[in-house]
């Protein structure tokens, strides 16, 4: 009788414990871990499900499956202002919105007789119109395009300088013109097309101009938002999000404390702050946010690193494993050292990138190599060392100003100067408070470089250039530049209708016929006019580059020895996107896509004609993408500015949410600089249409690619 008691006492003890315990993937709460234990109310709550189902998993959510960013688009915008000191080419604009706009600004600062002012034949009406980067600060600069009104007879625009005026955002609806406040202010020195060749066969080019640097932001610094999609839309997420951005991204304020750079405002959005070390390369740690872990452990991280040391050593995945581990933080250093030892250059290029985005220098030497020799890489390679500080990458970045490659050489000046703008080597001197001239003593062949986009600079890569004679150069309409065959001087001469001509002697080195010449009231599209005259006529000791800045798309064809067997050429790799590429390097506004490009091409066939007044040494070195469109004055071609443009794939709701709540961008026509790796086709396709007409075209090179120098 006793045997079946103790069964019947074990049955029911068992049944017992089966009803207490909680299910199978639980079991480890049963056991004492409570903390990792939730209720079945907490987990409906918690759209992404409980903790420990990502325990000891090698993929987990990461924060980009989840969410949006956006914010990193351009800013149109837009106004009528008034150029001044032509050479006589002015006249009297007719009648125009662009006309009316300048006179009323006239009358409210007070200026007397301005409608006597507009009929001097060295004044006339332009439309001014701005394309405002992302993360601009207040007080920082811009690029301004300077076109005349339809119906405008004015010749040229050589020698004008754009008097102060104010830039707003345009939303045509019905008919109507609508305008935002005042965002910024515009000013400066055109600079038209180079003017070496007869006038009539640049017409085109001597009616529009840019103003390098000459926009000036008054509003608010711009940030970026992190929008969770509405599948994932919750405070808990939201909250979780910005928490797990920011364990990984943080600053310290001014009482030493830890600051996370996003911070959850509403249930969807988060406004994220750039860490100052990618402030110069913001795509990438856009990137490198979206590869952020939502939630994971240390256990799931640990299993997650393993794997992606795997996916590191082979060429094909080494991009992606090296942003997976740059996310992880400093974790990911160990198994990114492992990379450097690989023997494909794309592993060793990719490995380095993400150590020097995480302070550590050990692969600088791979990004030395990778800047010098491999065309694809290198304006990666140069972003990745002007974020670190450590001695030796100066020395390194010298190094290259010495090499052959002309965009090597002014990329690596680029990259010093936004890692020390103090550095001795490169620091040069302000002429006339408007350019800064560079002259750099280094050992290559002599060199000469004009930037005429968001930095007005002449950089002159030898100390000792002597300009050869005999020379008869002008710098603008008022000046002169002569010297006889085999003379040791040269005369730089200022003449003006009604005043005394004034001359300067000077040596024949560049930089001191440059000084002397700014001296003079020369400006800085005068001064690049002589440069432009001078390496037509053959004058300079070395060849001339105009935007001379590595570029981002370009492809990589490993070379022969890990192809073996295989066709040559039918292995070329992509690196980067030309949409995303570092912002330390854009050129204009950022480039759009290839196929806008070609439709470019054909579209401006007339234009093309024109552009061979261009110097030659720019022919493969000046790229510049097409901007869009532009609107808003009445004597625009085009319809005006559009709404907030979002990517594709993201939801109604977050679109109406983020225009909305930015503020700051309610109505610019503006195009995404951020797109989802699935939604590049899309986004390509909703881009505006091409300007063929825009003097920015002018600074297009060809599309090249591969290892070589094209």
């Amino acid at each position: 009788m006793k045997r079946p008691l103790f069964l019947v006492w074990l049955t029911m003890i068992a049944l017992l414990a089966s009803t207490a315990a909680p299910p199978s993937g639980h079991a480890a709460g049963w056991w004492g871990s409570d903390k990792k234990s939730k209720t079945h109310k907490d987990k409906d709550d918690d759209e992404t499900g409980d903790l420990d189902e990502y325990d000891a998993r090698a993929k987990v959510p990461l924060v980009g499956e989840m969410t949006q960013i956006v914010g990193g688009y351009w800013i149109q915008l837009e106004g009528a202002g008034l150029v001044v000191d032509l050479n006589g080419t002015g006249e009297d604009p007719p009648p125009s919105e662009a006309r009316h706009a300048v006179l009323e600004d006239m009358k409210r600062r007070g200026i007397p007789n301005p409608n006597k002012i507009l009929k001097m034949p060295n004044v006339t009406v332009v439309i001014v119109t701005g394309y405002v980067p992302a993360l601009i600060r207040k007080g920082e600069h811009f690029d301004l395009e300077v076109r005349l009104p339809d119906g405008s007879k004015v010749k040229s625009l050589n020698g004008g300088r754009l008097m102060t005026c104010y830039l707003r955002e345009h939303l045509p609806v019905a008919g109507t013109d609508h305008t935002s406040h005042e965002f910024a202010v515009a000013e400066g020195p055109v600079l038209v097309g180079s003017s070496y060749k007869s006038t009539s066969g640049q017409a085109g080019m001597m009616r529009r101009g840019r103003v390098v640097a000459g926009g000036t932001w008054k509003w608010e610094d711009r940030f970026l938002d992190v929008y969770l999609r509405n599948d994932f839309r919750s405070i808990r997420n939201a909250t979780r999000t910005a928490e797990a951005i920011g364990r990984r991204f943080f600053d310290y304020d001014k009482h030493g404390q830890r600051v996370p750079l996003a911070e959850a405002k509403t249930d969807q959005k988060i406004v994220l702050k750039v860490m100052p070390k990618y402030r110069d390369n913001y795509p990438r740690y856009l990137e490198v946010v979206r590869k952020i872990a939502f939630r994971e452990t240390d256990v799931a991280r640990a299993v997650r690193i393993r794997a992606l040391k795997w996916d590191l050593l082979a060429p094909e995945t080494a991009a992606q494993a090296a942003l997976k581990l740059e996310a992880i933080g400093e974790q990911g250093i160990p198994t990114l050292k492992i990379g450097l030892k690989s023997n494909d250059p794309q592993v060793r290029f990719h490995s380095a990138e993400a150590l020097a985005y995480l302070g550590d220098s050990s692969g600088l030497n791979a990004l030395f190599e990778a800047a010098r020799d491999q065309y694809a890489f290198r304006i990666f390679a140069l972003a990745a060392m002007a974020c670190l500080d450590d001695p030796e990458v100066h020395l390194k970045l010298r190094d290259l100003m010495d090499v052959e490659s002309a965009e090597t050489r002014y990329g690596a000046f680029r990259a010093l100067t936004t890692l020390d703008k103090n550095d001795p080597f490169v620091r040069g001197e302000p002429l006339n408070n408007q350019f800064r001239l560079h002259t750099l003593k280094t050992d290559g062949p002599p060199m000469v470089h004009i930037t005429n986009c968001k930095k007005a600079e002449v950089v002159l890569f030898g100390r000792d250039q002597e300009l050869k004679t005999p020379i008869f150069a002008r710098a603008g309409n008022n000046i002169i530049v002569s010297g006889s065959p085999g003379a040791d001087h040269l005369t730089v001469t200022r003449f003006e209708v009604g005043h005394e001509d004034q001359r300067k002697k000077c040596s024949t080195q560049v930089q001191e016929v440059i000084r002397a010449m700014t001296e003079l009231g020369a400006t800085f599209p005068d001064v690049n006019q002589f440069l432009v005259e001078a390496d037509h006529q053959q004058n300079l000791p070395g060849r001339l580059e105009i935007d001379a800045l590595p570029r981002a798309g370009r492809s990589y064809e490993p070379p022969d020895q890990l192809i073996a067997g295989k066709a040559r050429g039918k292995h070329k790799n992509p690196v980067g996107n030309s949409e995303n590429g570092p912002n330390m390097f854009a050129v204009g506004q950022d480039k759009k896509a290839k196929k806008i490009s070609e439709d470019a091409e054909e579209t401006g066939k007339e234009e093309a004609s024109q552009a061979d007044a261009a110097p030659k040494s720019r022919k493969s070195t000046s790229a510049d993408g097409d901007l869009p469109s532009t609107g808003g004055m009445s004597g625009s071609k085009t319809t005006g500015s559009g709404a907030a443009s979002q990517s594709s794939d993201s939801s109604q709701t977050v679109k109406q949410t983020s225009q909305t709540d930015s503020g700051r961008s309610k109505t610019g026509s503006i195009k995404s600089a951020v797109q989802e790796s699935d939604d590049e086709d899309a986004a390509t396709k909703t881009l505006p249409p091409p300007n063929p007409w825009s003097f920015w075209r002018l600074f297009k090179g060809g599309d090249v690619s591969g290892n070589k120098e094209p």
